[in-house]
């Protein structure tokens, strides 16, 4: 991913009213004109606005005779959706766009932003990991993402289950930053409804799709560009071989980003990626201390590494019984995990896990381990 190439130069005219927001959208969504093809245009003719008025001839240059820009009425349609969302446009070179993403040729040309733009300012890293993450994975995301906080840093992920969402919760109170795969206003998975509820609040949600587009598979790639654009270090906790995290992890590397991983046991999957990343050279990490020195930074005092979260999250609802099984299962992984670690983050008394876990241990799917520790079998 070649850097450096779309420092804007004069005479570049920034994105202020509303014609150069709709030029803007016009350019972006006109058919053939991906991200590189955008700024190479804003480069050579200073503007959206002149960009989108030569397209029909650089189509028709390339044999193209019938190519037409997106039509006003499209991009006037998508700047209402995203004003009745409540959302507002960033566009590169206008306000609160982020000057670091125009280092990079796939910059995304249009953000959807909610919430508080002025994160944006913040020095920022990501977490990511495995949507069907361990118990103790979730702990170490919400560790690191707390930690990190404290240090000023906001932090960024893509509001997926598992150590997304725990890595976002983990950070409200300080800072963070959910990238969306899909539109603006369309929340994946629906579970994470109230969380992306309180990001807009409290934090800030991106997305670069017109608002009311539905996420699909080829999404969630170009979502990831922008998280490891967007972060100075990519933070890995639990990720398996051929993840969309490990995607985002390479990424970072192509941007000349700082990439980090949390070890994890060799048997358990959901560590493998992680071990990779480690084999292949990214920093191993254990706390927020390891990340600072990686990036040269002086550690946190050590008041603020013991100090408590500004906000107490709330405890987890209780699970329906009829899901308890496989809630529990997805907790425990080859590694032993302390039952009192299950317990409070299933959210259930100590006499309901043991019920539970006689069926379980007949059936060979949980060992118990001396100490009051489980795995799987």
């Amino acid at each position: 991913m070649e850097t450096g190439l779309f420092s804007y130069p004069t005479p570049f005219t920034p994105p202020t009213t509303e014609e150069d927001e709709l030029s803007s959208l016009r350019l972006a969504r006109s058919r053939r004109v991906g991200a590189t093809t955008f700024h190479r245009l804003l480069k050579d003719h200073g503007s959206a606005a002149a960009a989108l008025a030569a397209l029909p001839a650089i189509a028709r240059s390339a044999g193209s005779s019938d190519y037409l820009p997106c039509p006003i009425a499209q991009a006037q349609a998508e700047l209402a959706a995203g004003r009745r969302a409540g959302a507002q446009l960033l566009l590169p070179g206008g306000p609160g766009y982020p000057a670091d993403l125009l280092a990079f040729a796939d910059a995304p040309p249009i953000l959807w932003a909610m919430g508080k733009v002025d994160l944006l300012a913040r020095p920022r890293v990501a977490v990511v990991g495995a949507r069907n993450a361990s118990s103790l994975g979730q702990r170490m995301a919400q560790k690191l993402a707390e930690e990190m906080g404290r240090a000023g840093f906001a932090v960024v992920s893509g509001l997926a289950r598992g150590i997304d969402a725990a890595a976002h919760r983990a950070a409200l109170p300080t800072g963070t930053i959910a990238v969306m795969a899909g539109g603006i206003d369309v929340i994946y998975p629906t579970e994470n409804t109230e969380l992306a509820r309180r990001i807009a609040a409290e934090g800030l949600r991106l997305a670069e799709l017109p608002p009311g587009t539905e996420p699909q598979a080829r999404h969630f790639p170009q979502r990831n560009r922008i998280i490891a654009a967007l972060s100075r270090a990519t933070l890995v906790v639990e990720a398996a071989a051929g993840s969309g995290s490990l995607l985002t992890a390479r990424m970072a590397l192509d941007y000349g980003r700082e990439v980090m991983a949390v070890p994890g046991h060799p048997m358990d999957a959901r560590a493998s990626g992680c071990n990779m990343l480690i084999r292949d050279g990214a920093t191993l990490i254990r706390g927020a201390e390891d990340v600072l020195e990686a990036m040269g930074m002086a550690p946190m005092p050590r008041a603020e590494r013991t100090a408590a979260p500004t906000q107490t999250p709330a405890p987890p609802p209780k699970p329906a019984l009829a899901g308890l099984r496989a809630k529990l299962l997805s907790l425990l992984g080859p590694a032993p995990t302390p039952e009192e670690t299950v317990i409070r983050d299933l959210g259930i008394d100590a006499a309901t896990l043991s019920r539970e876990l006689v069926g379980l241990e007949i059936e060979g799917e949980v060992t118990r381990h001396p100490g009051g520790f489980l795995s799987r079998g």
